[in-house]
């Protein structure tokens, strides 16, 4: 275990950008079992891959997004060049996940609102009529999620990953494959996340939901048939979000008591401080783009993930059947998804005598700091891929005499996996 602050290191490497990328499609004819019991019928995932798969196909990376991002993990979409993946910083040649050498999967999450089905697509179901799932889409959980990415990934002819990573409820993602299949991935990379929501953070997701579905637009979730978007609803659930994204002193170091305006309005209607006015302004972008039924599922699932609950809340024994090699990353300043509950599955893997490495990062950003380039964080991530990397053999790619190369920038493909 370690702790990272100071000046943090730098790695003199070239590195460039991925350049244009291309989002990909499949569609699985087969229903998708769920947790709650229900089926997801007919559905179809939209992912992007970086990279050049392998001739023994073991270079393969998973990346697993959270809340409110998609398979766009990175690279650019041609023509607009400040369509930045979400991990951009991360993901690239000569990046901490270098795709010279790693072939890297980013999947959309079904019940999102970026491509694969979701809330917003048809319900095949025939007494539906045509009409949009609304509400009606089936509730999902994390472990569903990572049923669907395992799906995808039998399909790109991947049986072992070398490893799995995500940050908050990505890295819940991650944990959850170290845990259904765990003879499927050789490393799992788990940043700022928890083995379940303390009852603070199910508390701030159940104010969120509350002030979408009361929104008067919101027509029992049904709102597309009556073209109109829950954007009240929606705006206060980011701000709401939002606030527990950042810590306390980079709120105050960034905003502090600043006003908007010379001086004090005297209103409580209008905006005072900045701090009011960049809350609203996430708010306002965030209801032009997201899905008011989308933000109720996912903010769901985050609350049902809890392993060890299966297991009388006994961590050690949920983490017994793992196989993989563990790599927990927290950092200081993150009140969401605070070291301790890093520390908490830690514990866990020792426990169970598993391969496992931790590092907490001094960094004054908060639960967003997963996303950012800071470089003691992406120093420990360079060191556990260079360790992964090593443990293969050469990248090779596949002959294409043999059997065609899955190439992330140039291989658009859409297939389907029939019943």
């Amino acid at each position: 275990m370690s702790r990272f602050g100071g000046a943090g290191i730098f790695f003199a490497r070239s590195m460039s950008h991925l350049g244009d990328v291309q989002p990909q499609s499949m569609h699985f004819a087969e229903a998708l079992p769920l947790r709650s019991g229900a089926h997801l019928r007919d559905y179809t995932l939209v992912y992007e891959t970086y990279g050049t798969l392998a001739a023994d196909r073991r270079n393969a990376v998973l990346v697993c997004h959270a809340l409110n991002a998609s398979h766009h993990a990175a690279g650019t979409y041609a023509g607009d060049p400040k369509s930045e993946g979400w991990w951009n910083n991360l993901i690239g040649p000569g990046k901490p996940l270098d795709t010279n050498r790693f072939f890297v999967i980013s999947v959309n999450n079904p019940g999102s609102c970026f491509g694969s089905t979701g809330p917003m697509h048809p319900n095949p179901d025939p007494a539906a009529g045509g009409r949009r799932y609304g509400a009606d889409f089936p509730v999902v959980t994390v472990e569903d999620w990572v049923d669907a990415q395992a799906r995808l990934i039998d399909a790109l002819g991947i049986h072992e990953l070398a490893a799995v990573i995500g940050g908050s409820l990505g890295g819940m993602q991650a944990l959850a494959w170290a845990l259904r299949f765990p003879e499927r991935l050789r490393h799992c990379i788990a940043v700022a996340t928890a083995p379940n929501l303390s009852a603070q953070n199910i508390a701030f997701n159940e104010v969120a939901r509350r002030a979408i579905v009361t929104d008067p637009d919101f027509h029992g979730g049904h709102f597309y048939e009556h073209g109109v978007v829950p954007k009240r609803g929606l705006r206060v659930a980011r701000m709401i979000g939002h606030i527990t994204y950042l810590s306390d002193d980079a709120m105050e170091a960034k905003f502090g008591r600043d006003l908007q305006a010379a001086a004090l309005g005297y209103t409580t209607l209008d905006i005072e401080f900045q701090i009011e006015g960049y809350l609203r302004y996430q708010g306002d972008k965030f209801s032009e783009y997201f899905d008011a039924n989308t933000y109720l599922l996912i903010t769901r699932a985050l609350d049902y993930f809890d392993p060890a609950f299966a297991h009388g809340g006994d961590l050690a024994a949920t983490f017994a059947g793992a196989r993989s090699k563990f790599l927990l990353v927290s950092f200081t300043t993150d009140w969401r998804f605070a070291p301790a509950r890093s520390r908490e599955i830690v514990k866990a893997l020792v426990d169970n005598r598993l391969d496992v490495s931790y590092a907490e990062i001094a960094a004054p950003h908060g639960h967003d700091a997963f996303l950012l380039d800071d470089p003691r964080y992406h120093a420990v991530l360079r060191a556990r891929f260079d360790r992964i990397a090593a443990e293969a053999p050469p990248v090779r790619t596949v002959n294409a005499s043999a059997a065609a190369p899955i190439d992330g920038r140039t291989a658009a493909r859409s297939a389907k996996v029939a019943e």
